[in-house]
């Protein structure tokens, strides 16, 4: 891919702060869905505020691991969602309270330390052949097909209980259409900032309806919830996860082993994802990561960021796909927009009136970005395949296992710990690659040369 920016170049103040929103838009609605959910299953009282600023403190810790090196935001991590409900409703009995998720991500990030340690000494040869291009394709496409059910899910939902999934659809609808035209056809800026045009033009049109719906009283017009600005203050403190913890109670021997068995085995499969990430990445701007910064760097960027993002927002962090995507559309990999992002998230954490706004970005509105981003994910997937021959039945098995369990949503829970769909395609995928690999090569001698 011909970027636009590359990795060390330094567009002007202007853009790498247009290009900062855009980054956060892209993050935004996946960072702050994790708490809300956790809210909602253990009556947990964390905050998008605290989420936002967490990612942002968790991507500065990864940049500088990285040097700069890597163009990746980190935000809440999905893969967490069970082991922070498990941590937090056996803290409310031991009295650790939110040090619970604290704890665990801490031992989560540990595992990534302990990781890192061990490429740093075997170095990532033994990765290429555990995960060739034949594993590694189907897994990132399977990354943004799996995640095809949520992109359509929001795309007809209003924010509004009683808002019309019509209504919802034009407004999800002209998001993505303003945002292919400006990707496609725009000059200059317009071409480099899709989104943000994209989200403002949906934003605008879900604000019409709702003005026409208020003027002619027909509710089903309204599809944007507009709450979060009652009441509100000018600037406020986030409610940092240590601070709502307050003193630290006595840690239960038995309530450290949930948490090891909940957080734990979770960050071997999100290390799959990991990895999965950094080399689609790599694909798109045509640099391999794994080999600098080196995959010991990012992955103690991401482990120590994971614990200093739960630090304040409770959730650890990850990296995300969406930023990734975001990279690929705009073709700018310049790594000034990942700072400039993670300085925004902390900034807008403490200003209500734009942590309102963003809390009140339709869901249909995000779903219309998100076809376009996990789209572009997939679609990544595919083009790392088309160097593979799959006329050789090793590799036609291996991608048809990824891609049908990935596809089919296979999923597998034991306790608190759920290994996910891409996490189970992938380890079939290296399992059936592995049980393949003395298949002998049966291509015509003159196709070889």
């Amino acid at each position: 891919m011909n970027l636009i920016y590359d990795i060390k170049d330094k567009p002007k103040f202007g853009e790498i702060v247009l290009f900062a929103i855009q980054q956060l838009l892209a993050i935004m609605a996946a960072t702050i869905a994790v708490p809300a959910v956790v809210n909602s299953g253990t009556g947990s009282e964390l905050t998008a505020s605290a989420a936002i600023f967490g990612a942002g403190v968790g991507t500065f810790v990864y940049l500088l691991f990285t040097k700069s090196a890597s163009p990746v935001f980190l935000g809440s991590s999905f893969a967490f969602i069970g082991s922070m409900m498990s941590a937090f409703s056996g803290a409310a009995s031991m009295a650790l309270g939110y040090w619970g998720l604290i704890i665990g991500a801490v031992m989560a990030g540990l595992v990534y330390v302990v990781l890192a340690l061990v490429v740093k000494f075997a170095g990532v040869k033994w990765i290429d052949k555990l995960m060739p291009p034949v594993i590694i394709g189907p897994t990132v496409a399977i990354i943004g097909l799996s995640l095809a059910g949520n992109a359509v899910g929001d795309l007809t939902s209003s924010s509004v209980e009683g808002g019309s999934m019509y209504v919802a659809l034009i407004c999800g609808l002209v998001t993505l259409g303003v945002t292919i035209l400006c990707s496609t056809y725009g000059k200059k800026m317009l071409k480099l900032v899709p989104f943000i045009i994209g989200i403002l033009a949906g934003y605008a049109c879900a604000s019409i309806f709702a003005l026409i719906g208020a003027l002619t009283g027909n509710p089903a017009l309204t599809v944007i919830n507009y709450s979060a600005f009652q009441n509100m203050r000018i600037l406020a403190l986030p409610d940092f996860t240590f601070l709502k913890g307050g003193a630290l109670g006595e840690i239960n021997g038995s309530y450290l082993v949930t948490l090891f068995s909940a957080y734990v085995p979770v960050a071997f499969v999100v290390f799959a994802e990991h990895l999965a990430d950094h080399k689609n990445l790599s694909a798109i701007i045509g640099k391999d990561l794994l080999k600098d910064p080196g995959l010991t760097n990012t992955l103690l960027g991401d482990g120590v960021g994971s614990m200093a993002g739960a630090l304040f927002g409770g959730c650890p962090n990850t990296t995300y796909g969406e930023s990734i995507a975001c990279v690929a559309i705009t073709r700018n990999a310049s790594v000034i927009s990942i700072w400039g992002a993670a300085c925004l998230c902390i900034l807008v954490s403490f200003i209500s009136p734009l942590m309102a706004f963003l809390q009140t970005i339709p869901s249909c509105v995000m779903g219309g970005v998100c076809v376009a981003l996990y789209g572009f994910i997939a679609m990544s997937g595919f083009k790392m395949l088309q160097k593979v021959d799959l006329n050789k039945n090793r590799n036609l098995f291996v991608a048809s296992i990824i891609f049908i369990t990935g596809v089919g949503g296979l999923s597998v829970s034991f306790g608190p710990v759920e290994i996910r769909t891409v996490a189970c395609s992938l380890i079939l995928g290296i399992l059936a690659n592995v049980m393949l690999s003395k298949e002998k090569d049966e291509t015509p001698a003159e196709e070889k040369k």
